[in-house]
């Protein structure tokens, strides 16, 4: 299936991958992280998968999320009636658990399952066998349990059951993981968990504040990027999954099952304007404890809970999704060096103050000493936000996010009265403003570049209006949008920056397709500098490119016509939200 061809469920702890032939292909077992029980979205079925529909296995005729939920209503239509399959994690109480119920509609429909239970992205087959009316699944550290009330039968390392459905008729399936060494877990009432979900997530969306004229699509990245946040500590991942490549049968296959600091600000802007305070909070405290250290030590991205060792390794015997390998688990990204993200998180720090949220002496201690980095870090080369795995350089998105931290910590002291040299910062800020508008900019063209002295563009130097490192009406501003969505452009979407065999920025070989947040960026800086109209135009045709049930993935083929890398993507809903909040504000 193509990667739009999935949807989304999840308890706030994991999440799951559910086609639109009802199989699930994708689910980490207990947390975001952890190994896969259900790997077929890199493999094949016998890397583990969960297949419950029609039993000619034809997609369902239509699917939604009931409301303003993240419960999968999946709608089989046939000559002899029709069925539903509802799909849902509970929230979390003591141990991760998927419930599947089937429906009858009307008429009678032949329904279908298969599981095949697998640990450890497939490699480990199980030892199952029968206990208490339910079936159990053991391989080394983890156990799963299936209760069905349809009949399952065992066979070549798989369960199916063959079954009818008709109106009124109604037959669940509760598939519950927990340690091995622990005892069993308790059964769910399917029906009262259901309830229970609908309310939990009806309630939290109804608290939230925005009305404006895409509500619709806003909510539903809302709701998407509440479950991808871990919720013992916070901390959002980028993506539920590992290694969906950037283009098809190439090598730009990446983890993104982790958070990233790069995120920190717009996040926050999204929750705080979106009336979501308690998740700002909450996303706040995790930076705060996963940064906590010598400033030098400061990391890209951080595990679900604040971890740092995130080792990259190669899953050797997954094929990869369309044949795309390597797949990999961890990222070796985060041992770059990315000066930009000092800026992020000092911005978020800020935000987070000049919104009301409670102030934290502590992380005020911790700020300072990051621009004691800053003051003579800034001036060597990086990573960079894309993380390059090329040679370092000095781009110019990094410098202009030093100038911010510089900016945020000055208004710090200068409009929220905390205390600090606040002259000497003004001084490095003044002295890395006056830097890149001589180094970064090209005045031939009009337009700042990639890096200094170089002639690439980068679709990071949109958001340079948006830092209020130069304002929207200013010339070079004007000047480089234009040069972004010319150079950059694909199909009328923005790649992150040229690739090509010529350009060893990245250090890849292989191209990859547009990115998301990018044309997001553009619309927004479109709208800044009095291009409302087109920031309009682009954004609705960004909507459209989300799949039937509103999700959006890193990046779009434009090519091909289709979604391409992690999905779904927090750092392409995050920039729809913020997106909508800036247009609705410059209406």
């Amino acid at each position: 299936m193509r990667i739009e061809d999935y949807a989304l469920i999840g308890d706030m702890h994991s999440a799951a991958l559910v086609g639109r032939n009802g199989s699930i292909d994708w689910l980490c077992l207990p947390r975001f992280d952890s190994p896969a029980c259900f790997a077929r979205l890199l493999g094949e079925p016998g890397n583990g998968s969960w297949w419950l529909g029609e039993a000619s296995g034809a997609p369902a005729t239509r699917r939604a999320y009931r409301e303003d939920t993240l419960i999968l209503e999946s709608v089989w239509d046939t000559p002899g009636g029709s069925a539903k399959v509802i799909d849902f994690m509970p929230p979390r109480a003591a141990c991760p658990a998927l419930v599947r119920i089937v429906e009858g509609v009307a008429g009678t429909v032949e329904m279908a399952t298969e599981i095949r239970i697998r640990f450890d992205y497939g490699r480990i087959v199980p030892w199952v066998r029968r206990a208490n009316g339910r079936i159990r699944a053991v391989g080394g550290p983890d156990s799963v349990w299936l209760h069905s009330t349809v009949p399952l039968r065992g066979g070549d390392y798989k369960h199916r059951a063959d079954f009818r459905i008709s109106a009124g008729e109604r037959q669940v399936f509760v598939f519950t993981w927990h340690p091995s060494h622990e005892p069993p877990p308790d059964e769910l009432d399917p029906l009262k968990q259901l309830d229970q979900t609908e309310r939990v997530w009806t309630e939290w969306v109804a608290s939230g504040t925005h009305h404006g004229p895409w509500r619709d699509a806003v909510v539903r990245s809302m709701i998407t990027l509440k479950a991808l946040t871990y919720d013992p500590t916070g901390g959002i991942v980028a993506a539920p999954t590992t290694s969906l490549p950037e283009s098809l049968g190439g090598v730009r296959n990446w983890d993104y099952r982790y958070c990233w600091l790069r995120d920190a600000t717009m996040t926050l802007d999204a929750l705080i304007d979106s009336g979501y305070l308690a998740e700002a909070d909450a996303w706040r405290e995790w930076l705060l404890r996963a940064i906590a250290g010598r400033p030098q030590d400061l990391q890209i991205m951080y595990g679900v809970a604040g971890e740092r060792r995130l080792p990259e390794l190669t899953l050797d015997w997954l094929p990869g999704y369309g044949e795309s390998r390597p797949v990999r688990i961890g990222n070796g990204a985060v041992d770059q060096l990315q000066l930009d993200v000092y800026g992020e998180v000092i911005n978020c720090l800020y935000q987070s103050r000049r919104h009301g949220l409670h102030p934290d002496q502590h992380a005020w201690a911790l700020m300072r000493k990051m621009m004691d980095f800053i003051e003579t870090g800034w001036e060597q080369p990086d990573e960079g936000l894309w993380e390059v795995r090329g040679p370092r350089r000095h781009f110019t998105h990094s410098k202009v996010m030093a100038w911010v931290a510089a900016d945020r910590a000055v208004r710090l002291v200068a409009e929220l009265g905390r205390e600090g040299p606040a002259d000497r910062w003004r001084a490095l800020r003044d002295r890395i403003h006056a830097e890149v508008c001589a180094k970064g900019y090209d005045a031939e063209r009009n337009t700042f570049t990639q890096s200094y002295g170089s002639a690439e563009l980068d679709a990071a130097l949109l958001l340079i209006p948006s830092t209020g490192f130069l304002p929207p009406e200013d010339p070079r501003v004007r000047g480089t949008v234009a040069a972004v969505e010319r150079e950059l452009s694909s199909d009328g979407l923005l790649l992150r920056y040229p690739v090509a065999e010529q350009n060893l920025v990245d250090g890849l070989p292989g191209g990859e397709g547009a990115f998301l947040a990018c044309s997001f960026w553009l619309a927004g800086a479109k709208a800044r500098i009095g291009r409302r109209d087109e920031a309009v135009e682009l954004f609705e045709r960004l909507l459209a490119l989300r799949n039937d049930v509103g999700l959006l993935a890193e990046e779009y083929d434009t090519r091909n016509g289709r979604m391409v890398g992690n999905f779904p993507q927090a750092f392409s809903h995050v920039p729809l939200i913020h997106t909508a909040q800036v247009l609705s504000r410059l209406s």
